[in-house]
């Protein structure tokens, strides 16, 4: 890799980072023109629906971009989406020559912007910083590949892995730091999943901080629809999209959530709960590409046994509780063997948590 495409491609992941938690469930995406060795223009996608990075650059550059080399993170697009594609207004705009970091992970439209750029005149180069780039587009790159949403459990937990007393108790195992660290880690999510369970204990709001300006999914397994109407979900539903999945139909129970602007969804009939595969692909199917599951121990431990996940955070306390009748943090099925256990590998250790990776 020749210096100056290092350089100037490091500058469009810099730019790149900065949409992080907005554009979802769009991949973040930064771009910078340069000719004769000087930036010309520059931008980065800020968020779902507005302009994609590339056509930001191109206007500020305007008449000079005609010549200029183009440096991307991602493969530009060639599809119509809720924008314009930006490969042919790079070919319209007479940039000589593309650097781009990978193609699009989307095996449907892998490849094509690339091939409208070469069909169109200009040099393209793929390969820059791939392994930096995939990093920071990880969860739109397993989504894009997969038939469900990117899956990270989040636990809160003490260090023998409890997250509730005998009797229910759970606030506040964790420091105030480490809890404002997990409403930060949401914003990288398009939504956040909990069981039912944890509606009922702790009334939580399931929010992001900082918000974010973009729709913010809050998904709650409910099985037999016990969501209560007086909970603080149910009240912030117009604010911030609700969505209940249910196995049991209760039709006055759910026209009463809807009419307050919840959205309900139908499991098929099954064995008594919401079967996960089915969830997953019913978020997936309605544009959640990335999802932050927070619990309870039942919700948790269920994804493990169903290793329906891509990352695992890990917010230890330095408490211990003991006890057998203390809640861990992943319930769900009892496996019989130890070769039944799931598998991780260990990931960066940050001063409030630490992540885990399935070891597949």
């Amino acid at each position: 890799m020749a210096d100056d495409d290092v350089r100037w491609m490091r500058r469009a992941l810099e730019l790149a980072a900065r949409g992080t938690g907005e554009t979802n469930p769009n991949p973040v995406v930064g771009c910078v023109l340069v000719r004769e060795g000087g930036v010309v223009g520059e931008g980065y996608h800020r968020r779902a629906g507005g302009p994609h990075a590339e056509v930001l650059a191109l206007r500020r550059a305007g008449a000079v971009a005609r010549g200029a080399t183009l440096y991307v993170n991602l493969e530009p697009c060639s599809h119509h989406g809720r924008t314009p594609p930006c490969a042919p207004r790079i070919v319209e705009a007479g940039v000589k020559r593309v650097v781009t970091a990978f193609r699009d992970p989307n095996p449907r439209v892998s490849g094509r912007g690339l091939a409208v750029l070469r069909a169109g005149g200009v040099e393209v180069t793929v390969g820059v910083l791939e392994g930096d780039a995939r990093r920071l587009n990880e969860r739109f790159i397993r989504a894009a590949r997969m038939w469900r949403p990117f899956v990270l459990l989040k636990a809160a937990m003490t260090l023998d892995g409890r997250i509730a007393t005998a009797r229910g108790e759970s606030q506040w195992i964790t420091s105030p730091a480490q809890r404002r660290a997990a409403r930060r880690l949401r914003r990288l999510h398009d939504g956040v999943l909990v069981g039912i369970g944890t509606i009922l204990a702790d009334d939580p709001l399931l929010l992001p901080e900082p918000r974010v300006r973009r729709p913010f999914h809050r998904v709650v397994l409910d099985s037999t629809l016990r969501l209560p109407l007086s909970s603080r979900l149910v009240a912030s539903a117009p604010l911030s999209p609700v969505w209940v999945l249910t196995q049991k139909e209760r039709r006055p129970k759910q026209a009463r959530l809807e009419a307050r602007g919840v959205t309900v969804l139908n499991a098929p009939a099954g064995r008594g709960r919401v079967a996960l595969p089915w969830a997953l692909q019913a978020l997936r199917e309605r544009g959640l590409w990335s999802l932050m599951v927070e619990g309870g121990s039942e919700v948790l431990g269920s994804f493990l046994r169903e290793e329906l996940f891509d990352e695992v955070a890990l917010f230890r306390a330095p408490v211990l509780l003991g006890g057998r009748g203390s809640l861990p943090a992943f319930g769900g099925p009892d496996p019989l063997r130890i070769g039944d256990a799931v598998r991780l590998r260990p990931g960066p250790v940050l001063a409030t948590h630490e992540l885990w990776y399935p070891d597949r």
